[in-house]
């Protein structure tokens, strides 16, 4: 069981984040490179999280350029020629610490956080073994690697389970398994995207995620679908997907979900924006899943949803991410 966080962070007012946004016109931001695209699974999201990202800063007069990258020396090319990178890359290279740690040789501002903050973020497994070691709750798991084979004749969690790969987003690679049968085809599934796999315990309850922005974590969502969980389906193919916000929960649920949501964020060492995911028990327990660095950023994406939640505009949240980069 987690630590207690009643005595946690305080929730930051929303108001500090909007009168920056309010000060914005009086901020030259510069050359401005939107990167998108890269090789990843999740390239297509990417396309469209970087138009909708480009579209916003030309709305704001921000003098800004769309980079579609699927090469290093396109990311080389930007030296000098940019003041700072709105990095929307999904996936691996873009959210895992390789753009990263390329833009930081380069002295390259970018939005979002750094090549280590990256890396792990993105490795499910190993966020999972971090946040254990400061008591932040997050579903027991197993491992399964070329040195940790998976083994069907000693499996000793009881079912359901969900099986991931341990380097992958927008759920790629995922399924649920009730039965060794099918663990054994999800583990194999997995491997087809990963070598390293995660099998994770499976919480029946209530699905949310939390956006963080500036140290603000904004007001929850909670997500509902006739899928087993929300996968890539369910993000971005079907249309009966339901999002609510505001929530509705017990009294101070909400505010400690935000509480443990900013604590994994600030463990992880992220920086900038991320997007938590949570899930909440039978019995009210919240269990932190995985932190997402380089999240959707289309105009009915989950972030964008949240600010409008505070009152936030899209453009305005485009903006709001560009200036957290002078804040580093």
């Amino acid at each position: 069981m987690a630590k207690s966080l009643k005595n946690g962070p305080k929730m930051p007012s929303y108001s500090a984040l909007l009168s920056k946004v309010n000060g914005a016109a009086q901020i030259d931001l510069g050359r401005v490179a939107v990167i998108m695209g890269g090789t990843a699974a999740e390239r297509e999201v990417s396309l469209n999280s970087g138009k909708a990202v480009y579209d916003a800063l030309i709305s704001k007069q921000v003098n800004a350029t769309l980079i579609d990258v699927t090469r290093i020396e396109q990311l080389l090319d930007l030296s000098g020629k940019y003041d700072s990178v709105f990095n929307i890359i999904h996936g691996r290279w873009g959210e895992d610490g390789g753009v990263q740690a390329i833009l930081d040789s380069l002295n390259l501002p970018y939005t979002g956080s750094g090549q280590a903050a990256s890396a792990l973020a993105m490795d499910k497994l190993r966020t999972k073994w971090l946040w254990k070691g400061v008591d932040i709750a997050t579903p027991p798991f197993k491992r399964v690697s070329p040195l940790n084979p998976f083994e069907a004749d000693t499996f000793d969690m009881g079912f359901p389970v969900i099986v991931k790969p341990v380097r992958e987003g927008s759920s790629i690679g995922m399924r649920k398994a009730n039965n060794l049968a099918e663990l054994t085809d999800a583990v194999s599934f997995a491997q087809g995207y990963d070598s390293e796999i995660l099998i994770e315990k499976w919480i029946t309850g209530r699905e949310f995620t939390c956006a963080v922005i500036d140290g603000h974590a904004l007001p929850l969502i909670e997500l509902k679908t006739d899928h087993d969980f929300y996968d890539f389906d369910a993000k971005y193919k079907t249309h009966d997907t339901q999002y609510i916000c505001p929530v509705t929960l017990a009294s101070g649920v909400e505010q400690h979900m935000q509480a443990l949501s900013l604590q994994g964020f600030d463990v992880l060492g992220a920086e900038g924006w991320g997007r938590v995911d949570i899930m909440l028990d039978e019995e009210d327990q919240p269990w932190l899943i995985e932190l997402n660095t380089v999240p959707g950023m289309t105009d009915h994406s989950l972030v964008p949803m949240a600010a409008k939640a505070i009152g936030l505009s899209f453009p305005d949240l485009v903006v709001l991410l560009l200036m957290s980069i002078q804040a580093k």
